[in-house]
């Protein structure tokens, strides 16, 4: 008797004679519903901020609805979590940050995630870390702020976003190449953080120049970065004043571990296009964002390369987790 050969095993064999995989067929039609956008920060902070300018237009170069899902906690590391556990199809991506996603896993025992599981798929911006203080602070420089830290050890209370970000990896830098001792307090982001400030109850930010971007009501008292800020272009650097300290934050998207190369791809030619977009560049320039347009592979190298400085760091701190 013979068999009869299905309809799907018929297409099986003709897709492997054509030289193309099943799940290339599949990312051909991807996306065919909503992707859920996770942002592992409170709202008001640049990664939020973020993923609202771009929404409109990820929504035009993806053909599909983006959904923006809060998952705050942890210093993001509740969002990676939950990345990281997401069915790897494409349609569960989440902003990730860096420094904060190579050295949680270096400090804590358990961040609930590994550098290595979240699949980079592209990296948009950058931020410096800027040191800022109210308006009406006593500390009206840089040397000021370092001379009282000194008289007046953990006095001094500096708030940023997370532990073990950008924000505060830059306070313990600052600490260590000035001879200080400073109080770091961590919020669930800059948009909590900033109201702290100008609320009184921290005496300084270690923040962004994007929140300068918004907050020019704030004063600078330096950027931890090569080259002043077009947003505070009267601060000068952390070099200028004697600190070699550049420090600040990468931005981008993952997707969970195992997702497939084509939609990867897919993904991260959506996010290219609205980075090039010069309605989306010029909006984000203006809040004192720096463009960066890293794909997948040199997204990859990027963090690797960042893994290898942020261990010699930590080392030098003593901040390995053991």
């Amino acid at each position: 008797m013979v068999k009869r050969i299905s309809k799907v095993a018929i297409l099986c064999l003709v897709v492997i004679m054509m030289g193309t995989s099943v799940s290339t067929l599949a990312s051909n039609k991807f996306p065919e519903k909503p992707v859920n956008y996770i942002i592992c920060f409170n709202p008001g902070g640049e990664s939020d901020i973020t993923a609202r300018l771009q929404h409109k237009y990820l929504e035009e170069a993806l053909g599909q609805k983006v959904v923006i899902v809060y998952k705050i906690g942890g210093g993001g590391a509740v969002g990676w979590s939950e990345l990281v556990r997401s069915k790897p199809d494409g349609y569960t991506i989440s902003g990730d940050n860096l420094p904060h996603t190579i050295v949680q896993p270096l400090q804590r025992k358990d961040a609930g995630y590994t550098t290595e599981q979240l699949k980079r798929t592209y990296c948009f911006e950058l931020t410096p870390n800027v040191l800022a203080v109210r308006q009406d602070s006593p500390f009206k420089t840089l040397e000021e702020f370092v001379e009282y830290a000194k008289q007046y050890p953990e006095a001094v209370t500096v708030g940023g976003s997370a532990s073990w970000s950008a924000g505060h990896l830059a306070t313990i830098e600052l600490e260590h190449l000035a001879d200080i001792k400073l109080t770091y307090i961590p919020f669930t982001g800059s948009g909590a953080a900033v109201p702290a400030l100008l609320g009184g109850h921290v005496s300084a930010l270690m923040t962004y120049t994007s929140m300068i971007g918004q907050h020019p009501e704030m004063r600078v008292l330096a950027t931890a970065s090569d080259q002043r800020s077009p947003v505070c272009p009267d601060a000068p650097t952390f070099q200028e004043c004697g600190y070699d300290l550049v420090e600040g934050c990468y931005r981008g998207v993952s997707v969970p571990p195992g997702t497939p190369d084509e939609i990867v791809n897919i993904i991260a030619e959506a996010f290219d296009k609205v980075n090039r977009n010069p309605e989306f560049q010029q909006k984000m320039e203006e809040l004192g964002y720096q463009m960066i347009y890293l794909g997948p592979e040199e997204y990859e190298k990027h963090v690797r390369e960042r893994t290898v400085y942020y261990t010699e760091l930590l080392e030098e701190l003593g901040a390995i987790a053991k």
